[in-house]
């Protein structure tokens, strides 16, 4: 009985957890772009990444993809979940986009998401979950709404390439959620996300060589940085997210992220000191408050079968 409840237990706090990880991503990449430029930063991360998750796998699994296909599917989502999403926040923050406003930006994954899981997974919401969706997105637009000025214009200090990167970034986690639920029900989790930070890190290398200088300082700040983002969300997020979208819909996994943003901005308060003007504390409320309609409703899959 005792571990049957533990295991309870960690499954309900699975989601808590991912998403407290998650948001420390924006607070690494502010930490670490001055040192490294975004695609030299993240070839180091997965290629660290890779050494150390590659014999985890062997070791503890010893499973690998039933055969080619499968491995490309699963190429294709982490270039996509992994490249798409990390490089294009990254680069966007490198280009002198705010991390909280990228953090709101990538935010609007689970409406995008929500729009796109029925028809290409069978999944419908209902009207109540619909009402989640549009709640989360007020919450996080209240978050991060109060720390833009206005008057100094809303894309004061970047330009069209910062948010173009960060909404291919967008585009990136959106796609490789709904392909990954689709095409990579049947992945190992630890062989099958080595075989697809093996095709980020190809992706972040071919970057770094034709785009950038490969120059790194390595600070101290840098180091303890690319360790957190390696071990912390590289790893441990990861395997979340992927245990996560493999246990549930696509639409309610999504509305995971818009806690991050909240999140975020309570890490950065701790940090940095960044006031949290009432108006981000209701963004919270409300924000949370939608993830709840949408994880405790019950979406009607159309190819959903008891067993």
């Amino acid at each position: 009985m005792p571990a049957i409840f533990s295991h309870r237990l960690w499954l309900a706090a699975m989601p808590l957890l991912f998403v407290v990880l998650w948001s420390t991503g924006f607070i690494g990449a502010k930490f670490g772009l001055p040192y490294a430029e975004p695609f030299t930063f993240l070839f180091i991360r997965s290629a660290l990444t890779l050494a150390l998750l590659a014999p985890l796998a062997h070791w503890l699994s010893g499973e690998w993809p039933r055969d080619s296909r499968l491995w490309g599917h699963i190429a294709v989502s982490g270039l996509l979940v992994h490249g798409a999403y990390l490089g294009g926040v990254f680069y966007g923050i490198y280009l002198g986009m705010p991390a909280g406003l990228a953090s709101l930006l990538v935010g609007l994954q689970p409406l995008l998401t929500a729009g796109l899981a029925g028809p290409l997974l069978g999944e419908r919401l209902t009207t109540r979950q619909w009402l989640g969706l549009m709640l989360g997105l007020v919450g996080v637009a209240l978050v991060l709404g109060g720390k833009l000025d206005p008057g100094e214009g809303l894309f004061q200090g970047f330009g069209l390439g910062a948010l173009g990167a960060v909404l291919v970034a967008l585009l990136g986690i959106t796609g490789g959620t709904l392909y990954q639920k689709r095409h990579c029900t049947g992945m190992p989790l630890l062989s099958g996300t080595v075989v697809q930070y093996l095709a980020t890190v190809t992706l972040f290398g071919l970057g770094a060589l034709l785009f950038e200088e490969r120059s790194v300082e390595w600070a101290p700040v840098f180091t303890l940085t690319l360790g957190w983002l390696v071990l912390v969300l590289s790893i441990s997020a990861i395997l979340l997210l992927m245990a996560l979208i493999k246990r549930g819909e696509a639409s309610r996994v999504a509305s995971l992220f818009y806690l991050v943003p909240p999140v975020t901005a309570l890490q950065a308060w701790w940090l940095f000191d960044e006031a949290l003007p009432p108006a981000s504390l209701a963004g919270m409320a409300i924000a949370i408050a939608g993830v709840v309609l949408v994880v405790k409703g019950q979406p009607a899959r159309a190819d959903r079968r008891r067993t």
